[in-house]
């Protein structure tokens, strides 16, 4: 199995890492919903977070159809954190934010992929705003602008949120193919396995386990009811989003040229596997 997008297990040191360096906390209550996602990346979190040092309260725990957290944040409040985490998806983090605010608590609330969504203002409203969340790989307007534009121009629409990734994931295997001179997959396995591109999403190269060297990790914000990019974290670093963006233009000219067989982008492409 190759993996052109970061695993999910990777959100939780990247969304901790952006807690520890930007917002700073010195303690943090880390709540889940009980699921092996919500559980598996609130681990994680908490791991990282005590790794750099910053208190981490006991676990709280709800489940995916808890719809009523005040006695979970009263008893969080009491205890004064700088910052909350919660894994789950946000059906129930909206609603755990909304309360949250209502009770006072104004501390930074940061969730994984599960939440990060625009629905969180519909089920939060106004309290979504400025909450943190992460998710693998990169946001469509950090992919190449040549990808962008014949995109674009194809199908008069800009690309899913995959759209990129399964792109590049296509050519990945045409190019092995075209290396090993055969479709058979014992065959062209071997150069996928090796193989360094340069793709709409970045260069892409593989571990010994088949997963994207250096995957990159977005950490977004809710502004103005829409969830926006604001940092890129890639190989344990923090790069904002801006900075990110003209460092890949600087680098387009000469990393955008696709493989002259490369597939037309898709119209519907499903999301990458992780």
């Amino acid at each position: 199995m190759f993996r052109v997008v970061g695993r999910d297990d990777q959100q939780g040191p990247a969304i901790a890492n952006y807690l520890a360096s930007d917002v700073k906390p010195k303690k943090v209550a880390v709540i889940d919903d009980s699921t092996a996602y919500g559980e598996g990346l609130a681990d994680e979190v908490a791991k990282t977070l005590k790794a750099d040092g910053i208190k981490v309260l006991p676990r709280e725990k709800g489940s995916d159809k808890t719809v009523d957290f005040k006695a979970i944040l009263t008893k969080i409040k009491g205890e004064k954190p700088n910052a909350v985490f919660y894994g789950g998806m946000d059906a129930t983090g909206g609603p755990l934010l909304k309360q949250a605010r209502e009770l006072g608590i104004k501390v930074v609330f940061a969730f994984g992929d599960g939440a990060c969504t625009d629905k969180m203002k519909d089920l939060a409203g106004a309290a979504a705003e400025g909450m943190l969340c992460s998710q693998a790989g990169l946001p469509v307007q950090a992919a190449n602008k040549k990808f962008l534009d014949a995109y674009k121009a194809k199908f008069n629409t800009d690309p899913i949120l995959y759209a990129p990734f399964t792109y590049d994931a296509t050519n990945l295997i045409i190019e092995a193919m075209k290396e090993a001179n055969s479709p058979d997959p014992a065959k062209y396995l071997p150069d996928l396995a090796k193989i360094s591109y340069q793709g709409a999403s970045g260069k892409i190269e593989f571990d010994a386990k088949g997963d994207r060297k250096d995957a990159e990790m977005t950490i977004f914000t809710m502004k103005d009811g829409k969830i926006e990019p604001i940092a890129i974290i890639k190989a344990g670093k923090t790069i904002k989003f801006d900075d990110f963006i003209k460092a890949a233009a600087a680098e387009a000219p000469a990393a955008t040229e696709a493989p002259k067989t490369a597939a037309e982008p898709a119209a519907a492409a499903e999301p990458a596997k992780k």
